[in-house]
């Protein structure tokens, strides 16, 4: 087993890194060469080659290098590992990636997560943040692993065997020229051979540790991505869907098409208690659509609300129904027959109905699921398109900004407005705000116009033949319907 390593390595700051990365695969028992890629001269070990030089004018394009190299030397080794100077692959992480590749299938490939340490130990995922979630579709058995994608296919490394790095070039999306799109510069390198090349990265959840490998830096500790026990929950709801042998479908896509997946859904956004607060205090029973790590309705849950959430999918939910939210499974219109014998004060679509074809009919799906008098609250991005064509700084243009290209509508007030009134609810006020995540600008009389979001509360026309005594409950709070 001969293996060839590329190491991107800019400049001098991770050096130390470096230094590590090497040594660890000059103890192996295979047979490794190394080659550090650079735009400066490195010294490096004896046996280890430093090649010098950019693609491009711009430094970010650095990683591509390794692409010309895998292919000089195609014949002469028998395994390929690209990673910046940062990530450590072990020998074990080399031989669990062997020994399930033999049971995939040609277009599958074995991938990994990067993991960091806290100085008590504690574990952080940093590729599980934003809009990235695990496929729930895209659960299978291989010999003896249970096998995922997770939709955050940037880990800052790859391992391809000769077969399929062969198979990649020959796809014609590996040998290309630096570029971004879904991903940017930097990490386009890395995760070209998923994204252009014809191959599904599958990570072997029923053997994470073996598939992790850690980011020295540890530094996106407190900032993004999730713990052990998060990942660990995601990961049970994802074996569960295995041995059940049932096909589960997200809820809904929130994944736009736009440059770099611009206003896709925050999977894991904060508590928006500022949002929240236009709750009516008098509401008691709240039903969520479009829930994902629940954090605003386990937040509602603890004030003493009662709470019933609609989610993306099991797996990103799992964890909150553990805490004692009640979550109703399934596709829109069977969740909808779920609760068909309950009411509530308020229904939360938070950044939920801009992903859909028909934002109207999934109002009136639930509307007649409130109360008289009930109240529902919806926040979406502030005309996303015109924000994305100030954003995207020299990205590619969509050749029509519209849903069935992008999958996002273009929403402002006006349009959550015109939604409303279609679906028999009349609006009672909108703000534009700035998300927590949000590259805010500051506070003047040009805010609300530049406000990445918009919040709107819209209430239910009162039917005269409805009675506000016959309300009824959400059920027992205590677990899944």
């Amino acid at each position: 087993m001969r293996i060839l390593v590329a190491i991107a390595s800019y400049g001098h700051a991770n050096d130390l890194y470096l230094d590590r990365v090497i040594n660890e695969y000059r103890s192996m028992q295979f047979d490794v060469d190394v080659v550090v890629l650079s735009n400066i001269e490195k010294a490096v070990p004896p046996a280890v080659e430093c090649l010098v030089g950019l693609p491009t004018k711009d430094p970010w394009s650095l990683p591509f290098l390794h692409k010309k190299l895998f292919l000089d030397r195609l014949n002469l080794y028998d395994l390929f590992i690209y990673s910046e100077d940062d990530i450590l692959i072990t020998e074990e992480n080399i031989s669990a990636f062997l020994d399930v590749g033999s049971a995939l299938k040609e277009d599958e490939i074995v991938g990994f997560l990067r993991v960091e340490y806290g100085p008590d130990g504690e574990r952080n995922f940093p590729e599980v943040h934003g809009h990235f979630r695990w496929d729930c579709e895209s659960v299978r058995v291989r010999g003896g692993y249970t096998l995922a994608h997770f939709t955050n296919e940037h880990s800052a490394c790859y391992i391809l065997t000769r077969q399929q790095l062969t198979k990649a070039i020959a796809s014609g999306g590996f040998l290309v020229a630096p570029h971004e799109g879904e991903y940017d510069l930097l990490c386009s390198a890395a995760t070209d051979p998923y994204t252009q090349c014809g191959f599904r990265k599958l990570i072997p959840i029923s053997h994470i540790e073996q598939f992790w490998v850690h980011h020295l830096p540890n530094k996106y500790i407190g900032h993004f991505g999730v713990d052990q026990r998060e990942l660990g929950s995601q990961i049970s709801a994802l074996l569960l869907i295995a041995s059940q042998e049932k096909r589960r479908r997200p809820l809904l896509n929130t994944e736009t098409s736009l440059w770099h997946k611009m206003y896709s859904k925050d999977c894991y956004e904060p508590i928006r208690s500022e949002v929240l607060s236009l709750i009516p205090k008098s509401a008691e029973r709240i039903l969520s659509i479009g829930s994902a790590s629940g954090a605003n309705e386990l937040w509602l849950l603890e004030t003493g609300k009662q709470v019933v959430a609609v989610p993306l999918d099991d797996v990103i939910s799992n964890k909150s129904a553990a805490r004692g939210l009640q979550v109703v499974s399934g596709d829109l219109d069977t969740a909808r027959a779920k609760i068909s014998s309950m009411r509530f004060d308020c229904i939360l679509f938070l950044n939920v109905l801009q992903f859909v074809h028909r934002p109207e009919h999934l109002l009136r799906l639930f509307v007649d699921a409130l109360l008289p008098g009930g109240v529902v609250l919806i926040t979406a991005p502030n005309r996303p398109y015109v924000r994305y064509r100030w954003q995207r700084k020299g990205g590619p243009r969509h050749s029509r900004l519209s849903f069935e290209t992008t999958r996002i509508h273009n929403t402002s007030s006006s349009v959550i407005r015109r939604w409303c009134v279609e679906s028999g609810l009349s609006m009672e006020r909108t703000s534009k705000v700035d998300s927590p995540r949000a590259n805010g600008s500051k506070q003047n009389r040009l805010s609300a116009l530049f406000a990445s979001e918009v919040v709107a509360l819209a209430k239910r026309v009162p039917d005269p033949n409805e009675r506000r005594g016959s309300k009824r409950g959400v059920g027992n709070a205590s677990g899944p319907l």
